[in-house]
């Protein structure tokens, strides 16, 4: 397991490091020793924020929590990943054996997987457009996201607000 620490406006203590290392080191028995973890602490304002993001052969866990104390959001976070892995895992898992029973770390019951049915589907092509284009498609429209061919660099891109109102930017590589 590959921990990286990023800081932003919060100073990580070593008591802290060692504390998020054993309990996620808890997690790795989902994983083995390729799982690769990144840890950034933020302080905004008096809120501090834990954002924990596992990578593993392709696929990310991720989890958010925001409170007074990073200590407390340790507890938070880790039982939100927890349930993404054991979903996950779940489906993987039915189609093989249906009667393994798994010691959970920090949640108790398994989470009830039920994803939701595709209701809807839309085509359209792709018009290579600038980044100031898409933004403003984004507040014509009302959405959240854009996707659209960006005719500086010829990818696909997906432009998406984020939730403190700024905007985000995923270029696909294929």
């Amino acid at each position: 397991m590959k921990i990286k620490f990023v800081e932003k406006n919060y100073k990580i203590a070593d008591r802290f490091k060692k504390v998020i290392t054993e309990k996620l080191d808890k997690l790795s028995k989902y994983f083995g020793d390729d799982m690769d973890v990144t840890v950034a602490c933020v302080k905004q304002n008096k809120i501090e924020k834990l954002e924990v993001t596992i990578s593993n052969k392709g696929l990310l866990y991720r989890s958010e929590v925001s409170g007074e104390n990073m200590y407390n959001n340790i507890d938070l976070a880790l039982p939100k990943l927890e349930r993404q892995i054991i979903r996950h895992r779940g489906k993987k898992r039915d189609a093989k054996k249906k009667s393994e029973k798994i010691a959970f770390e920090f949640i108790d019951e398994m989470p009830e997987v039920k994803l939701p049915d595709i209701y809807k589907k839309k085509s359209f092509d792709l018009e290579p457009i600038m980044i100031d284009d898409a933004k403003d498609a984004i507040e014509r429209l009302g959405h959240t996201f854009f996707i659209f061919l960006n005719a500086e660099t010829g990818k696909i891109n997906v432009l998406y607000r984020r939730n403190d109102g700024k905007f985000g930017l995923i270029e696909v590589n294929y």
